[in-house]
C-alpha cells in the first residue's frame, strides 16, 4: 500500500457544526472544580433548531469565583433566571433553558503530549436572550455570524470540561 501521509493533519477534531451564532439548550450540567478549587459547572450546549438541531454545538462552563461570578450572573440572567438578589440555583435547573450563542473555532496544543485539537469555544459574552433572534436566524439554526455579533469578545470560556479553567 502507497500513502502519502503529509495531506493527513495530525490534529484530532471535535467540530460538529460550523462556528456561527445559534440557539442552543442547556442539555447537560456536570459539576466539578476549577483549578483554584472553586465550584465549576460545564454545559452542554446542544442546538435547539434548523439544520443542526439536536447535535451537540460544545461545551462551555461557569466558575463560582471571585473572577468568575460576573460572567455566572450575566449567563444566569441570558438564560432566563432571576439574578436580581439572592438566589438558590441548581445545575439540575439549567437543563432545557436555551439562549442564543457564539461558537468559535479554537486549536490548543497539549504542552505535555503535543497533541492538537480543533473545539468550538463560547466568548465570555458570547451569550444573548434566544428571543433576539430575528426571524432569518430561526429558519437555519443560526443566527448571525460571530463577527458581526459578539467581537468584543476576547475572554473566551472554555470549550470542554476536561479543557475547562477558571473564568
Amino acid at each position: 500500500m502507497h500513502f502519502d501521509f503529509r495531506q493527513v493533519q495530525d490534529i484530532d477534531s471535535f467540530v460538529s457544526i460550523p462556528e456561527g451564532v445559534y440557539v442552543c439548550r442547556v442539555a447537560e450540567v456536570r459539576e466539578g472544580l476549577a483549578r483554584d478549587s472553586s465550584v465549576r459547572w460545564s454545559m452542554r450546549l446542544e442546538v435547539a433548531e434548523g439544520e443542526y438541531a439536536g447535535r451537540t454545538a460544545g461545551w462551555d462552563s461557569l466558575t463560582w469565583s471571585e473572577r468568575g461570578i460576573r460572567r455566572v450572573k450575566r449567563v444566569l440572567e441570558v438564560l432566563g433566571l432571576d439574578v436580581g438578589g439572592e438566589v438558590e440555583v441548581q445545575p439540575s435547573d439549567l437543563i432545557g433553558l436555551e439562549a442564543r450563542i457564539v461558537f468559535q473555532t479554537e486549536e490548543r496544543e497539549d504542552p505535555f503530549s503535543g497533541r492538537r485539537t480543533l473545539r468550538l469555544r463560547v466568548p465570555y459574552a458570547g451569550y444573548s436572550s434566544s428571543r433576539e433572534v430575528g426571524a432569518s436566524g430561526r429558519s437555519s439554526g443560526r443566527a448571525n455570524s460571530p463577527a458581526s455579533d459578539h467581537a468584543g469578545g476576547s475572554n473566551a470560556g472554555p470549550a470542554s470540561v476536561d479543557e475547562a479553567d477558571d473564568d
